[in-house]
């Protein structure tokens, strides 16, 4: 039938149920965000469009529902940059539109000209550009379909000058795939494995929580083994954390007692996971990584298999179906071999981590640094990060959604939060990037509405997505809670300096004359500061109703010492010497 080639656009949206586009208006795109309130999509116009493309990912990861990120062709698309690899490390299923310059100015050098195909390339998991009016539908379904397959965001670039024309054009129907199980000899090589095992440990990673029923598939096969089961790096959410079995997080900052336990393994079934550096580093000085174990490596993605572990067995497919056909495949025996000393150790070791994370408070210092004591001598009435996590987390919602910046602070918290089903926990991922954790979390309250969420930040990264403050505050967008540590530092580049850099603070200062709170509350926002673990608990309490009762959004301000957490990469780094030597005296001054 005839239609316009943006209303066969926004056909296809309707077709996927995609009614949420994050961005920035602008010309290139105001054919289709006109009819937008027509068809049922709502435009978030945000602040910035770095942080409009971390709320969809926020949304996405939040809802399983796919949203769509869209702006002005030229600065407003490169603005998307650090988004999209964002959502593409996190395996966020988005839909990046890209409006193009048209295509008689391509190559002139007009105005907000762009090779934006070129610069999404690696940042996307497929991307394709409309060469004709007429395909503009094709198109669009294929690469909503490829997006949702790769579980990653795809690009749809589109020269704006093809919007308004009037085409003769068919709708298609959705695209749909049907996941592997994996390949039937691997799968009962993993279970024959798996059922010889004496000390078997499984390892959850996002592909659990973005596979439908892959939490409780695994904790079937958890509970028929009666093995602990730690989650990757980021991924809090991936098993509930209330089950006897949880072992908690791996690598930068985690659990303890996950990485005791899967030490002694003679059998890891990794689930839905690359397996990163983040979640097989030493962490706490253990080298906890088991380098003798049969590993199984479950992945829908082929390239991931065996990547950065040697792998005994890969297993290609959907880490769901994959643990029910491990289920299904096992011995009648699989688990007897130790099972009851193994369940006495698992709670015996939780145990003990849990008295010593319950008493941690301060952060140690390397041999031969001190400043860590100097920060506590500095400020010794102030919060340690420790002590402000303890206090969130007596006051934390168990059913709340929880977004975390990068940043030292954040890191430090990676032990504490657990919950009872997955798409609670968002975090940077492996891309890092700061000023994640405001938008992320305002992505995650448009999706989900009568749940309570909470972000967290440093403040050196919410200096990113400060600027958002000025948007969120609107009628239409709903209320949230964000917590910003304050110390006055980028703390994680300070850490490097304390051990690599003799104490040269570099950038490393934040302006002690800025007030967040005060900010939100110029922003029409209800702006907080806590001092103390008390305060800061009743804060949160507060904030909880007053976002979901009283639709008010606050920021909470936590005043926190200047200790310093773990660095995060200790393997990246090394101090450096003086060879060549360097002087002031050596700098000439520029010709004019």
């Amino acid at each position: 039938m005839k239609m316009t080639t943006e209303e066969a656009f926004v056909k296809v949206l309707q077709a996927h149920g995609i009614d949420n586009a994050f961005g920035i208006i602008g010309s290139a795109m105001m054919p289709i965000s006109d009819i937008f309130p027509d068809a049922g999509i709502t435009f978030w116009d945000c602040a910035h469009e770095g942080s409009a493309g971390m709320m969809a990912d926020g949304y996405t990861r939040a809802t399983g529902a796919m949203s769509m990120m869209i702006a002005q062709n030229g600065p407003g698309i490169t603005n998307f940059v650090t988004a999209v690899k964002t959502a593409y490390w996190n395996h966020t299923p988005c839909l990046l539109v890209t409006p193009q310059a048209a295509n008689k100015t391509i190559g002139q050098g007009g105005f907000q000209e762009m090779e934006q195909m070129n610069l999404f390339a690696d940042c996307v998991a497929y991307q394709e550009e409309v060469r004709d009016p007429t395909r503009v539908a094709e198109v669009l379904t294929r690469v909503i379909a490829k997006a949702k397959r790769l579980s990653g965001p795809a690009q749809i670039n589109i020269p704006r000058d093809f919007w308004t024309q009037v085409v003769d054009i068919e709708i298609p129907e959705p695209i749909e795939f049907e996941v592997s199980g994996g390949g039937e000899n691997s799968v009962k090589k993993a279970a024959e494995l798996i059922s010889g095992a004496k000390n078997p440990v499984i390892l959850n990673g996002a592909g659990v929580v973005l596979s439908e029923g892959g939490i409780e598939a695994s904790k079937a096969l958890a509970e028929k083994l009666d093995a602990p089961v730690c989650v990757g790096y980021q991924h809090n959410d991936a098993f509930p954390g209330s089950h006897p079995l949880f072992a908690g997080p791996l690598g930068y900052n985690g659990s303890k007692a996950g990485m005791e336990l899967i030490k002694d393994a003679d059998v890891v079934v990794c689930l839905g996971t690359r397996l990163n550096p983040f979640s097989t580093l030493p962490g706490y000085g253990m080298d906890y990584w088991p380098t003798d174990a049969k590993i199984i490596q479950v992945d829908i993605n082929p390239d991931r298999i065996g990547l950065t572990k040697k792998v005994t067995v890969g297993i290609v497919g959907d880490a769901a179906k994959v643990a029910k056909g491990i289920l299904e495949n096992l011995s009648a025996d699989a688990g007897d071999a130790g099972r009851d000393a193994r369940k006495a150790k698992i709670a015996e070791t939780k145990s003990r981590w849990a008295q010593q994370l319950s008493s941690m408070d301060h952060e140690d210092d390397d041999p031969g640094t001190t400043w860590n004591e100097r920060a506590r001598a500095d400020k010794p009435d102030w919060m340690s990060p420790r002590m402000a996590w303890r206090a969130i987390q007596s006051a934390l919602p168990r059913e709340a959604i929880i977004s975390s910046d990068i940043g030292n602070n954040c890191a430090i918290g990676n032990a504490y939060p657990d919950f009872d089903e997955g798409r609670k926990y968002l975090a940077p991922g492996l891309f890092g990037p700061c000023g994640y954790g405001l938008p992320a979390i305002v992505g995650a309250k448009i999706g989900q509405r009568d749940v309570p969420v909470v972000g967290f930040a440093g403040d050196g990264a919410f200096g990113i997505a400060v600027n958002e403050l000025t948007a969120i505050g609107r009628g239409e967008w709903p209320a949230v809670t964000q917590i910003v540590f304050r110390n006055y530092q980028w703390g994680a580049e300070k850490r490097n300096s304390t051990l690599w850099f003799d104490d040269n603070f570099v950038g490393t200062e934040l302006d002690t004359q800025v007030s967040y709170a005060g900010i939100a509350n110029a922003c029409g926002l209800k702006g907080v500061i806590a001092r103390t673990q008390e305060e800061l608990t009743d804060a949160l309490n507060q904030a909880i109703k007053d976002q979901m009762e009283n639709g008010i959004t606050t920021l909470i301000e936590a005043m926190i010492n200047q200790e310093l957490g773990e660095p995060f990469r200790r393997d990246a780094m090394k101090k450096p010497v003086a060879v060549a030597g360097i002087s002031k005296d050596d700098m000439k001054p520029q010709l004019a």
